[in-house]
């Protein structure tokens, strides 16, 4: 399974920007994706997901109301749109994807197998 994540830029705070992440090698609809970021000098953290098959979703606390995760199988993609951005978004953002996930499991990046490269998201002031 391969991840190609894209859409990453410089925008102003208060700005949008879509994140798309394209799942090629397997049955698409199969697999569970989400996004994760990761900062200089912090930790990876869980930014969004959704689950294959029915599509419910998940979100962190500090974007939830402000990104929007979706999924277009006919494409095997995912999105992040991401509204109202904040300077302490700017990260890395990487799409991650597996075939196993249970509900538990969706925020955890130690669980999904497969990942994209990062794309940049650096909001200014």
């Amino acid at each position: 399974v391969q991840l190609q994540a894209s859409g990453g830029g410089l925008v102003q705070a208060g700005g949008s920007l879509r994140l798309s992440c394209v799942v090629s090698g397997r049955t698409f609809r199969d697999y569970s994706v989400g996004w994760f970021r990761q900062a200089p000098g912090k930790e990876r953290e869980f930014v969004a997901a959704i689950k294959r098959y029915g599509g419910t979703t998940y979100y962190a606390a500090s974007v939830k109301g402000r990104f929007t995760i979706s999924r277009d199988n006919a494409k095997n993609t995912v999105y992040l749109q991401m509204n109202s951005l904040k300077l302490e978004d700017t990260a890395a953002y990487y799409c991650a994807a597996d075939s196993s996930l249970i509900s538990s499991s969706m925020t955890n990046g130690d669980a999904y197998d497969y990942w994209g490269q990062g794309t940049q998201v650096t909001v200014s002031s």
